[in-house]
């Protein structure tokens, strides 16, 4: 009496794996991301409001006339003084950020300093908008919209404020 089993189908028998080499660079790449991404975020953001703070208080800043023009309806904010402030503001939180000190308050600032750069979008629509087409932007418009990223990359930090590092 003969019986015959029947092999089971090689690709059945062994899930699908990827190379042992890929594997290991991935998990390198991976255990670095973690190590140097939370520093990384921070720094550079912290980097990037140092640099454009520093060009609002020269007054080098090409956007010292597209800021002015979102806050003159506020009474007694002039852009003449009100631009350097906003550059003071933004060479401390940068400074703050780079450095990693008082991030607890540093962060919701830094949020908040962001969230008003949307105020643009209102008060200058004809500047931020091409032909009045909320799908348009103009070079302004891409310049704020470009916030939603620093938003999420602050919401990011102070989501990782409190933890451990690895």
């Amino acid at each position: 009496m003969t019986t015959t089993q029947e092999r089971p189908n090689v690709q059945e028998r062994t899930p699908t794996r990827r190379p042992n080499i890929i594997v290991r660079i991935e998990d390198a790449f991976t255990t670095l991301a973690t190590r140097i991404g939370h520093p990384a975020l921070r720094l550079t953001l912290g980097l990037t409001f140092l640099w454009f703070g520093a060009l609002k208080i020269t007054n080098d800043t090409p956007v010292a006339e597209f800021v002015d023009n979102t806050v003159n309806w506020i009474p007694l904010l002039d852009g003449g003084w009100f631009v350097p402030f906003l550059g003071v503001v933004e060479v401390l939180l940068g400074a703050a950020l780079v450095v990693n000190r008082g991030m607890r308050v540093v962060l919701p600032l830094l949020f908040a300093h962001l969230c008003g750069t949307f105020l643009a979008l209102l008060t200058q629509p004809e500047v931020t908008f091409k032909d009045s087409n909320v799908l348009m932007l103009t070079t302004e418009g891409e310049f704020v919209i470009k916030n939603l990223i620093l938003l999420s990359a602050v919401v990011v930090l102070y989501g990782l404020r409190r933890r451990p590092a690895r």
